[in-house]
């Protein structure tokens, strides 16, 4: 049912991925299933924004990124099942989707924290996700 799973990280959250990442391994598993996993590292936006950062930041900032994604799937995800590692970079929401079709997923696995009154007024990546999804969500609490 589930051949192709994304499990998206915040990596500067570990709560991100507490109950997420069991939950996508155990799918995985039981579905035969690949893990792709990713996180998303902003971007400097306008080149005016980027002038204020040293030069070669942006890379340095994805290569310490993937280093730290790397670290985390060695220790929790086991080689067997595991697919494409992803840092993208960008608006959060956009890299997420963006990844899923690329992967051309079946079922993105993120965690979202408790919604807050201002997460309803804006509607937080979690919400974006299910709005514009192509594939099934699945959104597991911290």
């Amino acid at each position: 049912m589930y051949d192709s799973i994304l499990l998206t990280v915040d990596l500067s959250d570990d709560s991100s991925s507490v109950k997420a990442l069991p939950t996508a391994v155990e799918l995985a598993r039981s579905h035969g299933g690949k893990l792709h996993v990713a996180t998303i590292v902003p971007d400097m936006g306008s080149p005016m924004v980027g002038s204020f950062f040293p030069d070669g930041f942006e890379q340095r900032m994805v290569d310490e990124t993937t280093a730290q994604l790397q670290a985390l799937v060695k220790e929790k995800i086991p080689a067997e099942i595991l697919g494409n590692l992803h840092v993208g970079s960008g608006t959060i929401y956009k890299e997420i989707l963006r990844l899923a079709e690329a992967d051309k997923v079946d079922l993105i696995v993120m965690a979202s924290h408790r919604p807050e009154l201002r997460d309803y007024l804006l509607g937080p990546n979690a919400a974006r996700v299910v709005r514009h999804a192509t594939c099934s969500v699945l959104v597991v609490r911290d």
